[in-house]
């Protein structure tokens, strides 16, 4: 046993335990009327998501904390937002239906095609309804590759950084860190990021 990690660890877990708090408290506490408007919104995407995943074979995974992720962009209204990993498209429905009710934004999503299905470019955001997507951009070619195309784009729309980003892709250290390293100079400090499975 390394002693010196394990006293580290310890002081995460006691942080951890300390400041943990669920979504719905978290978003209730910043404003408790737009939560009960994220609930409303949220179990439409639920609902429609639902329907269209019920006739397909295969498992696509599920939706993530999308309630978080539209209350955030409601609440924050970013002009540009970012995001790896797509998978069904629960994330991405949350960005484009919150820039929707905003009458602002732009999504850049970054995902890979599940290659042990057939035709697998056709699964990426299939849950994402048709009436959202003028304001998606979605580049399915791994985000090593994609997010430097997604930085150009985000240049040629004359826009400055990354106002929220959410990673949800390849979990190791090394990835994060790898993406980080794109991404470094379109960060700011009032970019907000939002990492799935800390």
């Amino acid at each position: 046993f390394d002693e010196k990690r394990l006293k580290n660890n310890k002081k995460l877990i006691d942080w951890y335990e300390k400041n943990i708090t669920d979504i719905e408290n978290f978003c209730k506490n910043i404003d408790a009327a737009l939560w009960e408007e994220t609930i409303l919104e949220t179990k439409k995407i639920e609902k429609f998501a639902d329907e269209k995943l019920r006739n397909i074979p295969y498992n696509l995974g599920g939706g993530g904390a999308y309630q978080l992720l539209y209350f955030i962009t409601r609440y924050k209204k970013p002009e540009i937002i970012v995001e790896t990993g797509v998978a069904a498209g629960y994330s991405s429905f949350a960005f484009l239906k919150a820039i929707k009710n905003n009458n602002l934004g732009k999504l850049y999503s970054s995902d890979f095609p599940y290659f042990r299905y057939p035709n697998p470019e056709k699964f990426i955001g299939i849950v994402v309804e048709e009436y959202l997507k003028d304001n998606w951009e979605l580049f399915i070619e791994g985000d090593e590759n994609n997010l430097k195309e997604i930085l150009i784009a985000i240049k040629k729309d004359r826009k400055k950084g990354i106002d929220l980003f959410h990673y949800d892709s390849d979990k190791s250290y090394s990835g994060r860190k790898r993406c980080f390293k794109i991404i470094d100079d379109y960060i700011n400090k009032n970019s907000v990021i939002l990492m799935d499975d800390i």
